[in-house]
């Protein structure tokens, strides 16, 4: 008898308890542990910040799915966890014991690294959490009653760069609507080495498409760059040549900026010898696995992913759904075997399967596996893509409110298109 506990109910916790549901044997249980008892749907918040969704179209209380799976659901931030004693401390003084963990707790966004960054205190937006996106709507909305300059972009050490695009694209079409786009000049500011670098050296020809886009959409952008400060209606960036020297600093004003900051791992993980990372994403080995404590895995962006080679502005790795749901298939799989007394012996694919919103348009692309060299490096634009997109998010959130992981339909797709989670999987 088993007690599984995963930390953290995002895209990654959810379907990871889903699927865990369907590996335990009888006597085993499962505890969810979530600061937040509702889940987002957390690629739609582009859309939430420039008003084409609400609140309540993304979100979905995961109590009742959570019991109609017998799934226990404690909505209680942790406090720290202690590998050695098998115990999770939270924030109300009580602790959790468990034979196992998964990690699943997303990441700390780490706006307090540049001064004036972020919307908590700072002049910057955000689309990272749902609660940023409604805040960044009242700024598109005094945008609107008072147009100037857009800064879009992700800063120095940032991992997710699809988002930044997404939204850059998304706020021009709502502009264009507004029919006062002639009035913002718009400027794309990213620690990328060229555009549609992605984190991931690119994915088939992401740098085409991306700068042909901006190029007949206006947009300028400036590549290599560091946001060194930033002030009200003021941004300085500096611009990195390839050798690590400066090409000089520069002021750039905005009547409005989203910029998506660098990622950490969340406090309770910070510092523990083994477990995390100096920037404290968890350690894992090819089965999701802690090296150091057998009986901890980890899922998502809370991962530990060394970033794919020098640039000259840091850039991490992102790590995107698919990815996190073939990390979700392996982990859920491996513990599985393990409390059937069998060796862990699944490897996630890791590979990314995205679709990049424009308000009216977009891009897809598919990187097998998401890490170079590939089996598959494609990607295509078209409208296509975003009509692709609005269907995605009302499956994927049907599936999370269903108490469903992967659909036999689903597999079904996946497997025609090539498209597995596993790299191997061992009968069990």
């Amino acid at each position: 008898m088993a007690h599984i506990v995963v930390l953290g109910a995002g895209l990654g916790g959810s379907i990871m308890a889903y699927e865990l549901a369907d590996q335990i044997g009888k006597g085993d249980r499962i505890t969810v542990v979530t600061k937040d008892p509702k889940y987002h749907f957390v690629p739609s918040n582009p859309w939430v910040a420039v008003g084409w969704r609400e609140r309540d179209d993304i979100t979905i209380d995961l109590a009742p799915t959570m019991a109609k799976k017998g799934i226990a659901f404690v909505t209680t931030a942790a406090e720290r966890l202690h590998p050695e004693e098998n115990r999770l401390e939270l924030v109300d003084g009580t602790s959790i014991d468990y034979d196992y963990i998964v990690i699943a707790t997303g990441p700390e966004l780490a706006f307090d690294e540049i001064e004036g960054l972020g919307p908590h205190g700072g002049f910057t937006q955000s689309v990272c959490h749902i609660d940023h996106a409604l805040q960044a709507r009242i700024a598109f909305e005094a945008l609107l009653k008072n147009p100037g300059p857009v800064v879009i972009g992700a800063v120095q050490g940032a991992s997710c760069y699809g988002p930044a695009y997404e939204f850059c694209f998304i706020l021009e079409t709502a502009l264009r609507r507004a029919k006062i786009r002639d009035k913002v000049p718009m400027t794309f500011v990213t620690s990328e080495p060229y555009v549609g670098h992605l984190g991931l050296d690119g994915v088939g020809d992401t740098k085409g498409l991306l700068e042909s886009e901006m190029r007949n959409k206006h947009i300028k952008w400036m590549t290599s760059t560091k946001v060194k400060k930033v002030e009200d209606g003021q941004m300085t960036v500096e611009e990195i040549n390839d050798d690590g020297t400066s090409k000089g600093e520069k002021v750039l004003p905005f009547a409005f900026s989203m910029m998506l900051p660098a990622f950490r791992g969340i406090k309770p993980l910070m510092g523990i010898e083994g477990l995390s990372n100096p920037r404290g994403f968890t350690l894992v080995d090819q089965h999701q696995q802690n090296p150091k404590f057998k009986n901890i895995f980890a899922v998502g962006v809370c991962v530990a992913i060394p970033p794919m080679g020098p640039t000259p502005v840091p850039c991490g790795v992102p790590k995107t759904g698919f990815m996190i749901e073939s990390m979700v298939t392996a982990t859920a799989h491996n513990i599985g075997q393990i409390l059937r007394g069998e060796a862990p012996s699944n490897v996630g694919t890791w590979n990314a399967v995205c679709l990049a919103d424009f308000g009216d348009s977009g891009i897809a692309f598919v990187a097998q596996p998401q890490i170079p060299p590939r089996n598959v490096n494609w990607s295509s634009s078209g409208k296509w893509v975003h009509l692709a997109k609005i269907g995605f998010e009302k499956y994927f959130m049907r599936k999370i409110r269903k108490g469903t992981s992967e659909p036999y339909y689903e597999a079904a797709a996946m497997k025609m298109l090539g498209i597995d989670k596993l790299k191997a999987v061992t009968k069990g």
